[in-house]
């Protein structure tokens, strides 16, 4: 359930909103009076997955003038207990507003300061656990890590045609996997490369069966944040292993084992698309869409060109791990 507070000049643009809630058909509204005589302030309870079309009404009507705020609040709970929808249609499916997906995922994608430190933090993390077969180190360097962020915001950018969200999740995710790479190569010289460590040796096995986990993650992420529910991203950080073989990578290539460490960028590459592709298909599912027909047009070819783009890396590292696993089975034959 959401409530939506609407603040705008009280003229005749409060009416054509106050239409458009009743419309609506929201659970209740109420218009506030407020001390500026020349505001209103209208505040309507909304069932889950009912909202989108309200805002979307409400910006219509509202659009080319500068003195209004829609203001999305969630809510927990509320007294008495709403009665069960008797149409069918109206029991929507739980689903966040477009605006709200936008504001979490936006912060997510961001290049600053903080989200630097959380690499590196979690690169030592990653690399001390991996070079000493610390299972629990991993999983600690996983949840810590903030790279899910802005492959989010990457395809959350190409859903909605967004391009400057879509530059930023991209010059994120290329910024934050360098900063790994480089702070697991420094790390590198300091410690011995353990090869008798199952967690680093993991990281250089590319199967198949990695493609299926990558994918379940980054649908299981995009479907929890369309949900409002952004706890469950602990559990896919986890599932989507992102950082070790990146911290993989440089261990390998400071102690030489260049071999390996290609094998850690590929599954690096193959994790990496596949949460690109899986996410895309699920925003595009779920309807996350732009407001205007132009700027669906924009994020229709957006989306087509970066699935495109993730189904043509996924083909290609499918094809390596054949290749690898042609190879291998080749040397023990």
């Amino acid at each position: 359930m959401r409530r939506l507070d609407i603040h705008l000049s009280k003229d005749e643009a409060c009416e054509t909103v106050i239409r458009a809630i009743k419309a609506a058909e929201p659970i209740d509204y109420v218009v506030i009076e407020t001390e500026q005589k020349d505001r209103c302030l209208i505040s309507v309870f909304m069932r889950d997955g009912t909202g989108q079309v309200l805002m979307d009404n409400i910006q219509s009507a509202l659009e080319g003038r500068k003195d209004w705020r829609i203001a999305v609040l969630p809510i927990e709970a509320t007294a008495p207990k709403l009665p069960e929808p008797e149409d069918d249609k109206k029991a929507r499916r739980q689903q966040a507003t477009r605006e709200e997906l936008y504001t979490d995922i936006e912060s997510g994608a961001r290049l600053d300061r903080d989200f630097l430190i959380m690499v590196v933090l979690s690169t030592i993390v990653a690399t001390i656990g991996l070079n000493s077969d610390g299972i629990a180190a991993v999983i600690g360097a996983m949840v810590i890590a903030p790279l899910l962020g802005p492959i989010l915001g990457f395809s959350m950018g190409a859903a909605l045609g967004d391009f400057a969200l879509l530059r930023r999740g991209g010059m994120t995710l290329a910024v934050g996997i360098a900063t790994a790479l480089a702070s697991a190569l420094v790390i590198s010289f300091f410690l011995p490369l353990n090869l008798q460590s199952e967690e680093l040796m993991s990281r250089a096995e590319v199967r198949i069966d990695g493609l299926a986990l990558a994918m379940a993650a980054g649908g299981a992420a995009a479907l929890s944040l369309t949900r409002g529910q952004g706890s469950a991203l602990v559990g896919v950080m986890v599932a989507a292993a992102l950082l070790p073989p990146g911290a993989a990578i440089g261990l390998f290539a400071g102690g030489g084992e260049f071999d390996l460490a290609m094998r850690a960028g590929l599954l690096l590459v193959l994790n990496v698309a596949s949460l690109v592709f899986s996410a895309l298909l699920v925003f595009r599912l779920r309807k996350i869409r732009p407001r205007k027909w132009i700027e669906q047009k924009n994020a229709t070819r957006a989306v087509w060109i970066n699935a495109g783009l993730s189904a043509f890396f996924l083909a290609v590292a499918v094809a390596l791990i054949l290749l690898l696993d042609l190879g291998s089975a080749v040397q023990i034959g």
